[in-house]
């Protein structure tokens, strides 16, 4: 296996977590736990752009040994792209087995007619490519920062041009006007906007970019102080710039709006100089944080796993999300527990941890699965 970087490992460990202990709560939990209705920094709110970010990182460190062809780029891109957009489609390969009133009419309204094309893997797929051909066009660090800046800059002026009173009202702003042209408003998330949709990927591609920047500086001949001093400044920086920011712009998941992306740029550069520092002072702290590496080897595979996962559960026994398996299982184990978030964030924790065995058998057997 290629040596690995595994403060690294953990900060993308750190990612799939965050999803996999929040992407199916199957009740009200702790507010701090959901995503902000329009605006706002929440906890899940970082696991995306972290995994964005790790993702760029990772693939500087590669580019370093080698650099990969355009075919390499644009099918992993593709493979990416079909297995999101699979996973948008599963309840509709599973309704007609679970359900008795579920049609072939039923499949092409929902599935074709109103399938949604775009989602999270569709998002970081077309991010990842437009990151990764950036980076290879430009090639040096200063480059690949002002390519960031400039997808930043010109996706801000994008939501104050096209409407200078309320650039981003949510009824009326660039990126719901962009869904409405492509894919349409048959094929988006929600009739309003899609939070995965495509002109969000101007600012996710810079998440990338700075990802890759941390990359090169792993790669570097530089001391292990230095790198850690690297990570703290620019950390420190891209938080204060997005800070500054945030005064014309709201930070916005469902937008991935600039100071969105530079806040968390700049939390995942200071995590990583975190985990560095603590794992070079207390050599003992990497035992603590293995099952985290164990996520992170495979993040993509666990993300996919999980989603499909909890689709299947929600759909058995007869279709009705409303009384599904899942919630089954949450009703008669964590349900009211001392308060509803309580028992439904307790629940979420108990549903996180049951993948460490299994990302724990991949790390033993050092299996890891790339796209």
């Amino acid at each position: 296996m290629t040596k690995r970087i595994y403060s690294l490992d953990v900060l993308r460990g750190v990612a799939i977590s965050i999803m996999l202990f929040l992407d199916g709560p199957p009740d009200k939990i702790f507010s701090i736990l959901e995503h902000p209705q329009w605006a706002g920094l929440t906890v899940p709110d970082v696991a995306l752009p972290m995994f964005a970010f790790a993702m760029g990182a990772a693939a500087a460190i590669s580019m370093s040994r080698r650099e990969p062809s355009a075919k390499k780029i644009l099918k992993r891109t593709a493979l990416m792209f079909v297995i999101g957009v699979l996973l948008e489609m599963e309840p509709f390969f599973l309704l007609p087995i679970f359900s008795d009133s579920f049609t072939a009419a039923d499949f092409l309204d929902r599935a074709i007619i109103h399938g949604r094309l775009f989602g999270i893997i569709q998002r970081l797929a077309m991010a990842y490519a437009l990151g990764t051909f950036l980076a290879l066009a430009i090639k040096n660090s200063r480059g690949i920062l002002l390519a960031a800046f400039v997808l930043l800059i010109v996706s801000s002026a994008g939501y104050h041009l096209y409407a200078p009173e309320n650039p981003f009202d949510e009824a009326h702003n660039i990126s719901q006007a962009v869904d409405y042209i492509f894919p349409g408003v048959n094929h988006i998330y929600r009739p309003t906007h899609d939070p995965e949709g495509l002109y969000g990927c101007l600012a996710t591609t810079a998440s990338v970019l700075f990802g890759f920047l941390a990359g090169k500086i792993f790669v570097d001949q530089s001391s292990a102080r230095d790198k850690i001093f690297l990570f703290i400044a620019a950390g420190i920086l891209l938080s204060i710039i997005g800070g500054v920011w945030s005064n014309f712009d709201i930070i916005s998941k469902k937008l991935w709006t600039t100071p969105y992306a530079l806040i968390n740029a700049g939390l995942d550069f200071l995590l990583l100089a975190l985990f560095m520092k603590l794992f070079d002072a207390v050599p003992a702290a990497k035992k603590f944080s293995q099952p985290l590496v164990a996520l992170g080897m495979n993040p993509l595979f666990f993300f996919v796993m999980n989603n499909a996962l909890l689709t299947f559960l929600y759909v058995i026994p007869n279709g009705d999300v409303n009384n599904s398996f899942y919630l089954q299982l949450y009703w008669n184990t964590t349900q009211g527990l001392i308060s509803t978030e309580f028992g439904a964030t307790l629940f979420c924790a108990i549903w996180a941890l049951l993948w460490l065995p299994i990302a724990e058998l991949f790390y033993k057997m050092k299996i890891v699965i790339k796209l």
